[in-house]
């Protein structure tokens, strides 16, 4: 980065007696064998691309202001080099990142996976105290089989956890409990009231997603909206005198004329709002489309009792109160709709209540799914979970309703409640308190998602996630005071660490990336991209079959 582009001229000595070659111990601290550029520039490139979350282009560009002239193809193998000299410096350091761990009374392993489309999962152990990412693989799918191999080798680098929070996944609690057997197992509190609702609501929500679409209500009261938009002359004073009114309680204008329009303009687009309502959950801690149906009600509701009055004799036309009240009532007066409303409502006031009972993802929030809950005592949550099961179960008008999620509560009891953990430390006893959820590691892949996206300008993140080095969420580790030390050992840089690093240990790396890569062969994706494959290919076949058959008939 300092010199820019050089040439350099290597004495290479040679011991006859030992037969060894002797290279220059400076040259080769500045650049890796046989490469074209220093360690330097591939830390650059390292971080600009996964911290700074620059595209290839940017990363260039920026090399270019230094002297350092890079391609964009360059840029990409440059980034994949780094990540493998970090997986490498990782790798040589886990024996002194279990002992700075051990010193902490051990670790809490949290286990995730992410994917996306077809793509493979991303699945990545965390040590919930040090937050630091311990391992990280690239598997087909949470299966036992894939899960296990990876868990027994967290295990062997890191000894046994003191406990281990994940999800619901079949996989994952089949795997832990044959590699951890006796670990204290939690799940996430979070994940757990997700699934719950999910099976109470989602049949019901589904339903009212599709009455409303086939009515067609939010089409028809987007048409009016237009409509009346273009009829409000922008800047009208009306609407500022509305606003006062309405702060007022009293009518602070002189004129009425163009009131119905401008508040029946408003009308809808309030109905159109409700995603205001949702506190960034995600459904079915959220449910949009009941509030809009809510909303749409409340709407009509006051439109009749307004469509016909007369402000002090003064409004000529009341027309788009009659319009909005009608489109509306299309859907009011449908009684499948309301039904499938009435039945959420009440259905959603008992998931409400158990998430009030465990304190996490509650309606008053706005912690989205950030939230990692109340900082209530455990005995208490747990206690509150214990009264809401037992007022459920007395409801036995509805408890055919309510049995699956009694189940699943009896089910995961003794994976919910978490005592804190005493543990052996340097300082003596201490004891930790695992967390309720697992949005530790939500977060992690939810960052990780956006760096993607930002880099690459990709909504879908199915084809990064086929390319991604399984070991690229290591990264988020240098951001680590401790951890930095750890892997620099005793070393001023990054890029001095990698020279103590084998070329061949980086090359055979560099081997098994490019054998597992999910990328299609040139030579298939020339194939594939001839516009004429699929009638080559059926051309070729159906004259292979006639030259057999006329082969055939000669014999």
């Amino acid at each position: 980065m300092d010199i820019g582009t050089f040439k350099a001229k290597e004495t290479v000595l040679f011991c006859p007696n030992h037969k060894k070659l002797f290279f220059s111990n400076q040259l080769h601290s500045l650049v890796p064998k046989g490469g074209t550029f220093g360690f330097d520039v591939i830390v650059e490139v390292g971080f600009a691309l996964f911290v700074h979350c620059r595209n290839n282009r940017e990363v260039m560009m920026s090399l270019a202001a230094k002297n350092v002239f890079v391609s964009e193809r360059e840029v990409s193998y440059l980034g994949r080099k780094f990540i493998i000299y970090l997986t490498l410096a990782h790798h040589n350091s886990q024996q002194r990142l279990r002992e700075l761990m051990t010193k902490r009374g051990g670790y809490i392993l949290h286990l995730d996976g992410t994917c996306e489309g077809d793509s493979p999962n991303l699945f990545c152990g965390l040590d919930e105290i040090s937050e630091l990412v311990l391992d990280t693989i690239k598997i087909p799918s949470e299966k036992k089989e894939y899960l296990v191999p990876f868990f027994k080798r967290i295990k062997k680098q890191y000894g046994e956890p003191k406990a281990l929070v994940h999800d619901m996944a079949r996989g994952i609690i089949a795997a832990v409990e044959e590699v951890f057997p006796g670990v204290p197992d939690f799940i996430c509190h979070f994940h757990f009231l997700r699934d719950l609702g999910k099976d109470l609501l989602l049949d019901d929500y589904v339903k009212l997603q599709k009455r409303l679409r086939k009515l067609k209500i939010r089409p028809s009261l987007r048409r009016k909206a237009k409509y009346l938009e273009q009829k409000i002359k922008p800047g009208c004073q009306t609407i500022d005198e509305i606003m006062v009114s309405l702060e007022s309680g009293r009518w602070q204008t002189t004129s009425f004329e163009n009131i119905p329009l401008i508040t029946a303009y408003a009308l809808i687009q309030w109905v159109f709002e409700y995603p205001r309502q949702s506190n960034g959950y995600g459904f079915p801690f959220d449910r949009p489309y009941l509030d809009f149906y809510r909303r749409m009600q409340n709407a009509n509701r006051l439109l009749k009792e307004i469509k016909n009055v007369h402000l002090r004799g003064n409004i000529k036309d009341n027309r788009p109160f009659y319009k909005i009240y009608w489109a509306t009532q299309i859907a009011v007066k449908d009684r499948q709709l309301n039904a499938l409303a009435v039945n959420l409502d009440q259905k959603a006031n008992v998931f409400d209540k158990l998430r009030t009972a465990m304190r996490i993802a509650l309606p008053e929030n706005k912690n989205g799914i950030n939230d990692n809950g109340d900082d209530a005592d455990m005995k208490t949550i747990e206690e509150q979970v214990t009264a809401f099961r037992k007022w459920l179960v007395s409801d036995t008008q509805n408890k055919e309703t309510y049995a699956k999620m009694v189940e699943q509560i009896d089910k995961y009891w003794k994976k919910l409640f978490a005592d804190p953990l005493p543990v052996q430390s340097s300082e003596g006893i201490i004891y930790i308190q695992p967390q309720r959820t697992n949005n530790i590691l939500e977060r992690f892949f939810r960052a990780e998602k956006r760096r993607g996206r930002k880099k690459n300008g990709n909504a879908s993140m199915s084809k990064l996630l086929k390319t991604l080095l399984a070991e690229t969420p290591l990264v988020q580790n240098l951001k680590n005071a401790e951890y930095m030390k750890i892997i620099l050992d005793g070393c001023s840089s990054l890029a001095e660490r990698f020279s103590q690093i084998g070329s061949d240990q980086v090359q055979q790396k560099m081997a098994e990336a490019n054998n597992n890569s999910e990328k299609i062969l040139p030579a298939i994706k020339k194939l594939i991209r001839d516009s004429e494959f699929t009638k080559k290919i059926a051309s070729l076949f159906l004259s292979e079959s006639k030259i057999n058959a006329n082969c055939h008939l000669r014999s």
